[in-house]
């Protein structure tokens, strides 16, 4: 019975309607959401990618630039 009279009180069809401001700020508030979760991602994982290939390549550098003359010897 609590059941029959709930249903009976739903709306059947939704009556809405969302003006142009409200719309433009719903708009751009999920603009903004998508930047700031792409910005959190190339925060997050690009530098510290970044950084680590920028340290490999010094460590690189630093084992070819010592393996020059100092292994000669005359």
């Amino acid at each position: 019975m609590p059941i029959t009279v709930g249903a009976i009180c739903l709306p059947v069809t939704a009556q809405a309607y969302v003006g142009p401001g409200a719309g433009l700020t719903a708009i751009g508030t999920l603009i903004a959401l998508a930047a700031a979760i792409l910005l959190a991602v190339v925060g997050f994982v690009w530098y510290p990618m970044k950084r680590m290939m920028r340290n490999r390549a010094e460590r690189q550098d630093t084992r070819t630039a010592g393996s020059g003359d100092e292994g000669r010897r005359e």
